[in-house]
């Protein structure tokens, strides 16, 4: 059959033409079959509907991989630089090992909004889960913004620039909990965990409450280690994501 959009000769019937990148379905929905020859699909083409254009991938394949606006040329320009961006300062993230440098982007100052929202959401729920509440805050966040990027919009793009900032709320948690005992850095309002009550501190008081306070630099770089992992996943996905891109626009 020949592709309605590029009009070149597909062997294969699919959801997708393998050259320009149009979905058949969207191309049928937006320009129909009308009464002139040009604009009548082939006969051998299956319509889909909205909800089945991913019938034949994998779910989990089409989920990550299946992007709505994957054909154009603009997005792929402006997803390039972003995924430029995010390995330059992903790297200078990583490699900062625990010396506190996310705390001195501005990012930090987005994460803490989630921090302190996390303290009063767990609050109710006692003592313990009120100061864990703060990281569990900074995590969920990014966690909700990925999910509704991949289910609601489905931009994995976009999804996977949420996984990297994901990734990077642990290294922002690490130096904190790598801090658990001196109390050396400064906390909201201008104090210090050496002198401020028992409790202020969340990763003293955590530690303190599980009887494994001695392990706070080993599990802080644990947390450091799973934040950049989880950002160099994401990184990974970015770009096969823009690699699929680009064979698309390349050839449309």
């Amino acid at each position: 059959m020949n592709c309605p959009k590029c009009h070149k000769v597909i062997e294969e019937q699919g959801i997708q033409c393998p050259y320009c990148g149009v979905f058949f379905a969207k191309y049928a929905q937006y320009h129909g079959a009308k009464s002139e020859p040009d604009n009548v699909l082939p006969p051998n083409i299956k319509i889909y509907d909205e909800d089945e254009q991913y019938e034949d991938s994998h779910p989990l394949t089409a989920l990550l991989f299946e992007d709505t606006l994957q054909d154009s040329t603009a997005h792929f320009i402006w997803r390039g630089i972003i995924f430029i961006g995010l390995t330059i300062w992903g790297w200078l993230l990583i490699a900062s090992y625990l010396d506190n440098a996310t705390g001195e982007w501005f990012l930090h100052l987005i994460n803490t909004p989630f921090h302190e929202a996390g303290h009063v959401i767990f609050r109710p729920l006692g003592q313990f889960m009120h100061s864990l509440g703060g990281t569990l805050g900074q995590l969920l966040m990014p966690l909700i913004c990925m999910g509704t990027l991949l289910i609601k919009t489905r931009d994995p793009f976009g999804a996977s620039v949420a996984l990297w900032w994901f990734g990077e709320n642990w290294l922002d948690i690490a130096p904190y909990m790598d801090d658990a005992r001196e109390g050396d850095l400064p906390l909201l309002g201008g104090n210090f965990g050496h002198s401020s009550p028992y409790g202020v501190h969340d990763w003293e008081y955590l530690l303190t409450e599980t009887n494994i306070i001695e392990y706070d630099h080993v599990l802080a770089r644990i947390v450091f280690i799973i934040g950049s992992m989880i950002m160099l996943l994401s990184l990974l996905w970015a770009g096969l994501l823009l690699y699929k891109q680009y064979k698309l626009v390349s050839n449309g």
